[in-house]
Parts: C-alpha cells; structure tokens; sequence
C-alpha cells in the first residue's frame, strides 16, 4: 500500500472514530463501540471502514491504549475493550471477562539519526534494554560501535521516546527486554507502564511515532505500521538464534508460527523471544476484551459478527499493513469460544456461527 493511502486510510480513520452518535436502542443498533490498544487502531480502521460499507454499521473505536482499553470494558462503557496485554485466567475469571486474539503484528525500535537510513543500524536485546537504563547514552558508545563497525555513528546523545499512557505495546516492549536483560527485569520489570530510567514520554503510538520524529537522537517503539506510516528509521534486531531480522511481515509470521493457542488457556499467550533464525523478537497479539454475561445480546451479536467477518475478509486488509492474521485452525477456536462463554442473561448464547 502506497503511503497516500495509508494516510488517506488514517484521516477516514479518525473521522470514523470521532463519530457522535445518538443513544440507539440495542435491537437497531448501527454502531458498535469499542476503546483500547493502539497497536491494532490502523487494521481496526481499516476493517470498520469496509464493514460499514458493506452493513451500514459502524464502530467507534477509540485509540486510548490498552490501559484504557481494560478500563473502559470492566466499567462497561463500550461493548468490547482491546488490549496488547493478554489478562492472565484468574484476572478474566475475576472480571467476567472473555479474551481473544484478533491479530499478530510487530513492535520496531524506530531512530532519529541523520544520514541512517531505515535497516541501515542494528541493535540486539541488551543494548535496547541498556539504553533505556541509560547506561547508553550516546549513539557512538562502544555497545553500539560494537554491533555496527562500518557505520558512522555520530556522538549525538540518545533521546529516548516511551510510551506515557498504559500501553500494550509497552507490555510487548518490556516484556522482550525482561526476557534478554536481568538487569532490566530486576530493576524496571514487565507491565503496561513501568517507571522509566530515563527519556521522554509520548501519548499512544501515535505520540511516540511523532516525537521520534521531530526529536533528533531520539529512539522509540512503535507497531510497524505507524514506522511506516510516518516513514520513521526502523532498526534490525539480533534475534534469540543471534540472526540480524528486519522487521515485515515474513519475521512477524515466523516469530508467530510456534504460538500454540490450543494449549493456552483463555487465549493467554506472549510471542517475545521466539525461537527461529526469522523470527522477530518483539512480536506480539492484540486481544478482544468481552464480558461474559450480556445485558444487551443484540449489541453484543452485531460485535461478534464483526469479528466474525473481519476474520473471514480481512486477512489481505491485515497484510497489506503488515500486520499477521490469525490462523484459520485459531479463528474455529476462537468462534467456539464466542458461542460457549458469551452469554444473554438467560444463559444463552448470543452467536452462533453461521
């Protein structure tokens, strides 16, 4: 996809989500809402604009963050929530909730460096973590030289870029980087937010995208799309097999082929790390957030069917942003799990599959 349209994706995007729509009774519903992530907000778009195309439904959607996501779902103010961070069974248990995973994508450390070109620099798990330590503080320090002998690398000091809002991309972030550095996991740890070192804080990946850009030195995380979006400098990774990965959609695939959502229970599963010389180390899903008893069933059919459609067609959507679809065997799981916990409050249930 040519970047005009992805933009002219984004712009119909923003106009869709900041929709107001009147209280409509739940039996005529034709809009749907939704609050979270902001890892899958362009292929949600997406998505929502060729939906209501073909249905005449629309979904507000709003890009808060998973943090909010989460909220917003337990206080029941919008019909689903969605969130990077999978809740752990009891979590889901304790809430009522349900979770599934819609779609796969990558997490891209992205660069502000002048005369470095996308690719062009790459960093391992270790010198990630140790820059957001602050133990690296300048792009020439010998860590980075180390991994980069031919580059020129100026003796810019490092701004780094994170995320100020609760954030599944976070929890992605620094998840990968608990997992390579012990210094990391001891001192700062793995969440949706986490006290950070060092650096400067942006609002959504939107936010961080934008400051990566205007700041000079500046490292940042962001879902690929918006790396591509903004036509920011995405650097190579040194993956767990110690192979040089560039971010796309084969090493997001390859780093999800081992995911085995049968044997995770409620759908929990982190894909940081994977095993395989092509895989992309910080890879992750975005999951759907639902309560498990329905107090308005119609509403709750018509997101389902959303889902449900948005599986069946809108895997060359997905693609086409980079982003990895959910296998088939996984969406049957996934459908299963719709009609057997999503109930109305007669206990039945409120999708069937087609």
């Amino acid at each position: 996809m040519q970047p005009r349209n992805r933009m002219t994706l984004w712009l119909g995007a923003l106009a869709l989500a900041a929709v107001a729509a009147q209280p409509i009774p739940a039996a005529n519903a034709t809009e749907i809402s939704g609050a979270g992530a902001t890892f899958p907000f362009p292929i949600y778009a997406k998505w929502a604009e060729a939906y209501k195309a073909k249905t005449d439904i629309s979904m507000n959607y709003q890009s808060i963050g998973s943090g909010g996501g989460i909220k917003q779902i337990n206080a029941k103010t919008v019909d689903f929530g969605a969130s990077d961070m999978p809740l752990e069974p009891d979590v889901l248990a304790k809430g009522e909730l349900t979770q599934w995973p819609m779609i796969m994508g990558g997490v891209v450390p992205v660069v502000n460096l002048q005369g470095v070109a996308p690719g062009e620099l790459k960093l391992d798990g270790k010198t990630l973590a140790d820059i957001y330590l602050g133990k690296v503080a300048k792009w020439d320090d010998a860590e980075i030289k180390k991994l980069n002998p031919d580059a020129k690398l100026p003796s810019t000091a490092i701004a780094p870029i994170y995320r100020s809002d609760g954030s599944g991309t976070t929890f992605i972030y620094t998840n990968y980087l608990s997992k390579v550095s012990p210094e990391w996991k001891d001192k700062v740890g793995n969440n949706t937010s986490v006290e950070w070192p060092t650096g400067i804080g942006g609002k959504g990946n939107e936010g961080v995208a934008a400051l990566s850009a205007r700041t000079a030195g500046a490292i940042g995380y962001v879902e690929y799309a918006y790396a591509l979006q903004n036509k920011l400098t995405y650097v190579k990774l040194i993956n767990k097999e110690g192979a040089v990965v560039v971010p796309d959609s084969k090493s997001f695939q390859a780093a999800a082929a081992n995911a085995d959502w049968q044997k995770a229970p409620g759908f929990y599963l982190l894909l940081t790390d994977q095993p395989g010389k092509e895989s992309w180390p910080i890879t992750g899903a975005s999951f759907i957030l639902m309560h498990l008893k329905q107090e308005k069933p119609e509403t709750a059919k018509q997101v389902l069917d959303f889902f449900a459609w948005s599986y069946q067609n809108g895997a060359k959507m997905a693609e086409d942003l980079d982003y990895v679809p959910i296998p088939e065997n996984v969406v049957k799981l996934v459908e299963a799990s719709w009609s057997e916990k999503i109930k109305d409050g007669s206990g039945k249930a409120v999708w069937t599959a087609h």
